[in-house]
C-alpha cells in the first residue's frame, strides 16, 4: 500500500539502528531535555493562573512568539492542583530531586520547534526511565496517571490528548511483557517509548517530503495560520529550487500570518499578506490552499485555527484543492457534528479600542472543517483522502 510506505521505511530504518544501539546507554540527545534554571520555573509555578478561562494553548504562545502576554506556566499549576497525588519519583539524574512529569514536559516545550504532543511523549519516556516501580502493573498504573496529568494540563488541546493516548497504546501494546522479568520488560517498554518519540519527531520531515509532488513550479499557495509542518513543506520545496509564491492571511488576532510571512521571506519565497476578509477576493489567483491542523477527527475533517472552515468553503466553490498537513499523533477519537460540538478553546482578543461591556465578543480560537471540503491529507502515514482517516484511526488505536 503506497500510502503507508513512508511509515514502513521509517520503521525499518529505526529497527536497523536499534540493532546497533546499546540499550544501557540511551541517546541523551534524543531524550534529555534542555537544561533550564529550576528556580525560575518553581517561582512561576507558585503564581495563580491569571486567566483560567483562556486555553493554555494560546497562553503558551507568549513563551515562543510574545504575542499573548500571559503566564504560560499557570496551567501547569492548575493541573497539579487538580491532581492531589502529583506523580513524582526520585530522579538520580537530577541530584535526587523528585521527578515531575509536568516539569519535564515544560522543559521540553522550551524548544520552539518541538510540537506540544512530542514534548509530552518525551516527558512520558523520561518518566518510564525515572520510575522506581517494581512491577509491570505498578509501572503501567503510574504511567497512566502521568499521561492523565499531562492531558489535564490543557483539556482543550487535541494534539496533546491524542499524543498521550497513542503513546499509551503504542508503548503498552505487547503481550510479551508478562512473560519476562521486570527489568527486561521495563527495558522493552522504554525501547518502545523511545521509538515512538523518534517516529513522532521525524513526522514533520516525512510529511514535507510527501507533499513535494503537489507543489509545482509557478504555483500560488494560500496558507492560513502558523503551521510548522506547512512551513517545513514549503521550506523543502524552496530549497529544492521550486519557484512559487505564497499568500498569507493576516491571522488576527494573534498575527500568525505575519509571522509565517516573515519566515518565508527568510527563504526568499515571494509572499503577499492578505487581510482575513480578502480570501474570496484573492482566491481566483490561488492554485491550492495549504493548511495545518490542531486535530484530525474520525470523519476525516479537521479542527484548526478559526477561519479555516470559511476558507475551505470559498476554495470548494471555486474548485481549488485544499491540502492539509498533519502528523498522525493529531489523529483524535472525536466526531464533531457541528461547530459547537467541541470543547471550546478560548483566546484573548484585543481590538485596540475599548469594547462596551454590553458587547459580546466571540473568543473561540478554532473551527471544524468537514471532510467534504478537503482534498488530501499529508501525514507521516502517507497521503490520505479524508475517507481513509477512519481506517487509519482504527489501526492506530487497536
Amino acid at each position: 500500500m503506497w500510502r503507508r510506505s513512508a511509515s514502513f521505511i521509517l520503521d525499518n530504518q529505526y529497527q536497523q539502528q536499534q540493532q546497533h544501539r546499546d540499550l544501557a546507554k540511551p541517546d541523551s540527545l534524543i531524550l534529555s531535555p534542555p537544561i533550564i534554571p529550576s528556580s525560575s520555573m518553581a517561582e512561576t509555578l507558585q503564581n495563580p493562573n491569571p486567566n483560567p478561562n483562556i486555553s493554555a494553548y494560546y497562553q503558551t504562545r507568549a513563551a515562543h512568539h510574545a504575542v499573548v502576554t500571559s503566564d504560560w506556566l499557570a496551567q501547569a499549576q492548575a493541573a497539579i492542583a487538580r491532581e492531589p497525588n502529583d506523580l513524582t519519583v526520585e530522579n538520580s539524574s537530577h541530584s535526587g530531586k523528585p521527578f515531575s512529569v509536568i516539569d519535564e514536559f515544560n522543559n521540553w516545550r522550551k524548544q520552539p520547534d518541538l510540537a506540544e504532543a512530542v514534548a509530552a511523549i518525551r516527558a512520558l519516556a523520561s518518566f518510564i526511565r525515572s520510575s522506581e516501580a517494581t512491577t509491570m502493573m505498578e509501572l503501567e498504573i503510574e504511567l497512566k496517571k502521568a499521561s492523565d496529568s499531562l492531558k489535564s494540563w490543557d483539556t482543550t488541546s487535541i494534539s496533546l490528548t491524542a499524543g498521550c493516548d497513542l503513546f499509551m497504546r503504542y508503548v503498552t501494546r505487547t503481550s510479551a511483557l508478562e512473560y519476562e522479568d521486570f527489568n527486561s520488560a521495563k527495558s522493552r517498554l522504554l525501547e518502545r517509548a523511545e521509538k515512538f518519540g523518534e517516529i513522532s519527531y521525524k513526522a514533520r520531515r516525512i510529511i514535507a517530503m510527501l507533499s513535494q509532488d503537489f507543489i509545482f513550479d509557478g504555483c500560488t499557495i494560500l496558507v492560513h495560520g502558523f503551521s510548522r509542518v506547512v512551513l517545513e513543506a514549503l521550506k523543502t520545496a524552496a530549497q529544492s529550487g521550486k519557484l512559487f509564491r505564497v499568500f498569507c492571511t493576516e491571522g488576527r488576532p494573534d498575527r500568525t500570518g505575519l509571522r509565517f510571512s516573515n519566515e518565508l521571506v527568510k527563504l526568499d519565497v515571494p509572499v503577499k499578506l492578505l487581510i482575513d476578509s480578502a480570501v474570496a477576493y484573492s482566491m481566483d489567483e490561488v492554485d491550492m490552499v495549504f493548511v495545518g491542523a490542531d486535530g484530525v477527527v474520525e470523519s476525516g475533517g479537521i479542527i484548526n485555527m478559526m477561519g479555516t472552515y470559511q476558507i475551505a468553503l470559498v476554495a470548494k466553490s471555486m474548485n481549488k484543492p485544499v491540502y492539509v498537513a498533519a502528523e498522525s499523533y493529531k489523529f483524535a477519537r472525536l466526531y464533531p457534528l457541528d461547530q459547537k460540538d467541541m470543547v471550546p478553546a478560548l483566546r484573548p482578543i484585543d481590538f485596540g479600542v475599548p469594547i462596551p461591556s454590553k458587547v459580546e465578543v466571540e473568543t473561540s480560537a478554532r473551527d471544524y472543517t468537514p471532510p467534504q471540503y478537503l482534498t488530501l491529507l499529508f501525514t507521516d502515514l502517507g497521503v490520505l483522502t479524508p475517507s481513509v482517516v477512519s481506517d487509519e484511526l482504527i489501526q492506530l488505536y487497536l
